[in-house]
């Protein structure tokens, strides 16, 4: 009998012998090694020093990356649509935003110890059963992931089952993130109401204003999109993987073959809904406030705009256009910020229809014809994939 090596049959290893993977790995970490060091060797006042503020900047963006990879799992990989992650993004946030709240106690505006300063204010007597176990870290690290899973779960549980597909199926995501947010604007929900979440004093005992504290939330960041990313490829790559691809490109004929096709659709979801919460849970203590408007279908869509834009269905392309559009974002609102939309606009409709497969399919499609004509560097290359 032949031996099988034991990497070769443990999935979550998959991704390792992957050229792609690597190079994603080595980019990364290599970035983020750049940026802590021209962050703390560099002295302020050098052109080279990277600020706290950068930091803070790039670690929203790596927040922002994490989730269009969430979205890339199921869009590029189970070919579902989802207008409705941002979601998923803001109710792990609010579960990070209420322990960080619970973390204020009586240095609050009103000195309440356990009640949050808008409770106070709105003449709540007690904190609600829902906030309960939020002063804790371990609970609220938990429901960062379980809140949004079990949201997908009940939701996924339902659409699946009732074989809700294609256009139908985006619709009603986009109907639940809408109706979400109406609910968090309402004060009786006990979530801030308009003003959601903010205030943050410390995390895990780290002051939040401190330069220290937000350069590792930007590592922390970072690793959590390496572990996201290595996650992705390794279902992708295993045999779940091969099944959700075959679904989207025929689920009736997967289905024919004997897959239950909603167990995979369901599993695939509520993991993206994780990745996505956990996402979220990033991204509230580096930006300072979490409030109904993460809920906001326009930003769900403006998510697939950043996977569309890096390219769908290869995860790191869905980092890239995270990163290439929250960049030029930042730089067109601050240059002309009432044409901000129209320029996100322009943007789509150029990789649409220059570049279909994104920035991703022009990489690669750059590569695949160097391989085939070493010489080829040297000759114009066409901007279409």
């Amino acid at each position: 009998m032949h031996s099988i090596d034991t990497s070769q049959r443990f999935w979550l290893t998959r991704p390792f012998r992957e050229r792609a993977t690597q190079l994603f790995l080595g980019v990364l970490f290599a970035a983020l090694l750049l940026v802590t060091v021209l962050h703390l060797a560099v002295p302020q006042g050098h052109p080279l020093h990277v600020t706290a503020y950068t930091v803070n900047l790039f670690g929203k963006y790596l927040s922002y990356a994490l989730l269009a990879v969430s979205v890339d799992l199921v869009w590029g990989y189970l070919g579902i649509l989802s207008l409705g992650h941002g979601a998923f993004f803001a109710i792990g946030g609010y579960a990070m935003g209420m322990y960080l709240m619970r973390q204020i106690g009586d240095r609050g505006t009103y000195g309440d110890p356990v009640l949050p300063d808008f409770m106070v204010f709105l003449n709540w007597d007690s904190l609600p059963w829902y906030w309960l176990g939020f002063d804790m870290a371990w609970f609220a690290f938990v429901m960062v992931l379980v809140a949004p899973g079990l949201l997908a779960l009940v939701f996924g549980f339902l659409a699946f089952r009732s074989r809700v597909t294609g256009v139908y199926l985006s619709i009603i995501t986009q109907a639940l993130t809408f109706a979400l947010m109406l609910a968090f604007f309402r004060n009786e929900m006990g979530f801030g109401g308009n003003n959601g979440l903010t205030d943050f004093r410390e995390l895990l005992g780290f002051d939040l204003r401190t330069d220290t504290t937000r350069l590792g939330l930007f590592l922390a960041t970072g690793v959590a999109l390496a572990l996201g990313y290595l996650l992705c490829r390794a279902i992708v790559t295993s045999k779940l993987g091969r099944v959700s691809v075959a679904t989207r490109d025929a689920e009736a004929r997967t289905r024919f073959l004997g897959y239950r096709v909603e167990r995979f659709q369901l599993f695939v979801f509520v993991v993206s809904a994780m990745l996505a919460g956990l996402a979220g849970a990033l991204y509230v203590p580096q930006v300072g406030i979490i409030n109904p408007s993460e809920f906001s279908p326009i930003f769900s869509i403006e998510i697939v705009l950043w996977v569309a834009l890096g390219g769908r269905a290869t995860l790191y392309g869905a980092v890239i256009g995270a990163l290439l559009v929250n960049y030029a974002k930042t730089v067109f609102t601050g240059v002309m910020p009432d044409a901000w939309l129209f320029a996100l606009g322009a943007m789509f409709v150029l990789v649409t229809v220059f570049l279909p497969k994104g920035v991703a399919g022009l990489l690669a499609y750059r590569v695949k014809r160097k391989r085939n004509d070493p010489d080829d560097s040297a000759k114009p290359q066409e901007a279409t994939v």
